[in-house]
């Protein structure tokens, strides 16, 4: 087994890590997509989560050019907006859900005086919404987004600013963002297979968790 007895820090990915964020970025993808087509962009058709879960994990800016390349940047901003808008509706509604023990697992964290640190592909209203909604603030030492650093790669970011915190380090996520960025940097990598990963993603992680709670095991 390896042995993290001397990790201080941990960078958590939120997203699939922390938060099941299917339950507001579905909905909003879906509404997104629906302008596409009634705007002759996109051919009509339904999208089951599971499709939709793909791009979790990517920035906003890469996962338009990837998930349609050929739109113009134009619709490609206005269709950012709109899913912005509604999971900013579903936010204050309140349907945002964390995994079930995640609550728990950052106060353990907490109480052990590891520095923990936020890192996330999102953008700067999508961090601050469900920090009001979680009280984010209350277990992060950072809350760092790809806004911050106009959406350059998880690793860069992690390389900026991985000097301001003590070693050693681990990085905590669901997809191959989040492993990328600590093989990239050195440090621990561990995988959530409960999240939004994609095939054979995880299988250079450092560490497999099934489950939020496993992390007792390791720290």
């Amino acid at each position: 087994m390896i042995s993290l007895h001397k990790v201080k820090t941990i960078f958590f990915d939120y997203d699939g890590t922390l938060h099941d964020s299917i339950h507001i970025y579905a909905p909003a993808f879906r509404k997104a997509y629906a302008f596409l087509t009634e705007k002759g962009l996109a051919a009509p058709r339904s999208w089951t989560d599971k499709e939709i879960s793909y791009w979790l994990g990517f920035n906003p800016q890469d996962m338009w050019k990837n998930f349609m390349p050929s739109l113009d940047e134009t619709w490609r901003i206005k269709c950012s907006q709109i899913i912005s808008d509604e999971m900013i509706s579903l936010i204050e509604q309140g349907k945002p859900i964390l995994y079930d023990g995640a609550s728990e697992m950052l106060e353990y964290l907490k109480s052990k005086n590891y520095i923990l640190i936020f890192i996330s592909n999102c953008k700067n209203y999508y961090k601050n919404c469900h920090n009001r909604l979680f009280k984010l603030d209350q277990y992060f030492h950072k809350l760092i987004t790809s806004e911050d650093y106009n959406f350059i790669p998880k690793y860069d970011i992690i390389k900026m600013v991985k000097h301001n915190y003590p070693e050693e380090m681990v990085i905590i996520g669901d997809r191959k963002q989040d492993i990328e960025a600590g093989t990239k940097n050195n440090i621990y990598t561990i995988g959530c297979s409960y999240g939004f990963t994609q095939t054979d993603e995880l299988e250079d992680a450092d560490i497999m968790i099934d489950n939020i709670l496993d992390l007792k095991k390791y720290l």
